[in-house]
């Protein structure tokens, strides 16, 4: 019987082009490059970390000079007058600019790497979206393939019917996969716009060329904790974390400076005795109540971020285990599939022993409907796949 042929389901037809290590990464990376420059919140953020560091650097700046000037006349005869003239400028204790300078860096080093984070984000989200089209593109294909097969089906069928061969249940039945293609291929082409016209948004409204219909190459990684080692240290999230600490314990350093007098230097003119005097004012300012519980402040602060740091090593370490386990899960199971589809037949051996008689309607449809099926879950299991790697490997954005 011709059933033995087809006991094993004809998958060859899809393009297996789409396999691992068959893509090119140089496009999606040019795309990545061209949304990096003409993403819009890219620049917005670009220009809130050039805020930040010169609202950071206000911090060491001289305070305003001061002049004042004092007229005085007597209480009897105001034509008895004086005055006096003092322009001053008060300044903190000279090293405490040196730290607060260095304060100032380490925190432009802590807006970058927030900055960076947000880089990544915008980026992976674009990755992911390359990814969704090169899917959605695939499945147009199966799509366009089944909807030629019911196409040819449906004339055929046609004709059949016409001379008394077939009867109208399987004309119907014919029509009805006509109509359901139809809809899964007008589906997908919606999905496909919309995904394109994310890409143009994330670009800036700017219309990106992205044409390609096959993943990058995505090679397993073998060994976690080989994957740990690579991945951890690089986590953008971690680093923030890192100079954020840093910049924090520097914060302590600067507030305990803050205890060391402030300076005050000026120049005094005074007319009281009807020659005029000229002097040099010289004061001293002690932060008695101005800095009270600074340091403790400042201390709280720095353990607050050394936690956080902490908490985010344990959470990045937790995200990258379960990323692992599931591109691990999906790698087996695409395995599978490959193994299966290297062994089976041409799409076209159904169709054969459907015209010449020996399968039935039903029985071609139940085959061709397992058939497409096991092609859209590939093509799902190895979308998810290279969204995990592009998760795991986020860091090389």
């Amino acid at each position: 019987m011709y059933r033995k042929y087809i006991a094993i389901i004809a998958i060859g037809a899809l393009p297996f082009s789409y396999a691992l290590g068959e893509g090119r990464e140089g496009t999606i990376d040019r795309v990545l490059h061209t949304i990096e420059s003409n993403n819009k919140d890219l620049k917005a953020n670009a220009q809130l970390v050039t805020s930040q560091k010169l609202e950071a650097r206000t911090d060491n700046n001289l305070p305003d000079p001061s002049l004042s000037y004092s007229h005085l006349w007597g209480a009897k005869d105001k034509n008895e007058t004086i005055g006096e003239l003092v322009v001053s400028q008060s300044f903190d204790f000279p090293t405490l600019y040196g730290t607060r300078n260095k304060l100032n860096r380490l925190k432009a080093n802590t807006y970058d790497s927030q900055a960076d984070i947000t880089r990544q984000t915008i980026l992976l989200q674009a990755k992911e979206v390359c990814l969704d089209i090169i899917m959605l593109r695939q499945q147009k294909d199966v799509l366009d393939e089944r909807l030629r097969n019911a196409e040819e089906l449906a004339k055929m069928y046609a004709k059949r019917l016409q001379t008394g061969d077939a009867n109208v249940l399987e004309t119907n039945k014919i029509n009805l996969e006509l109509l359901n293609v139809r809809t899964e291929a007008s589906l997908n082409e919606t999905a496909l716009r919309n995904k394109l016209q994310e890409l143009t948004m994330l670009n800036g409204n700017v219309p990106v060329v992205f044409e390609e219909n096959s993943y990058p190459a995505s090679p397993f990684p073998a060994d976690l904790q080989m994957l740990k080692v690579e991945v951890l240290p690089a986590d953008r999230a971690i680093l923030a974390l890192n100079n954020e600490s840093v910049a924090a314990h520097k914060q302590i350093s600067v507030n305990k400076s803050q205890w060391l007098p402030k300076l005050e230097l000026g120049y005094r003119r005074n007319t009281e005795s009807g020659t005029p005097f000229n002097g040099v004012v010289v004061g001293f300012s002690f932060p008695l109540f101005e800095n009270r519980n600074k340091v403790k402040v400042a201390r709280a602060q720095a353990l607050n971020v050394d936690l956080q740091k902490e908490s985010a090593t344990l959470q990045a370490e937790l995200e990258l285990t379960q990323l692992y386990q599931e591109a691990t899960t999906l790698h087996n199971s695409m395995t599978e599939y490959q193994k299966t589809f290297q062994a089976q037949q041409d799409l076209k051996l159904l169709k054969e022993a459907l015209s010449g008689g020996q399968i039935s309607m039903i029985e071609y449809f139940v085959e061709v409907s397992v058939i497409y099926q096991s092609k859209q879950n590939y093509l799902q299991l190895e979308n998810q796949y290279q969204k995990a790697m592009a998760q795991i490997y986020k860091s090389r954005l």
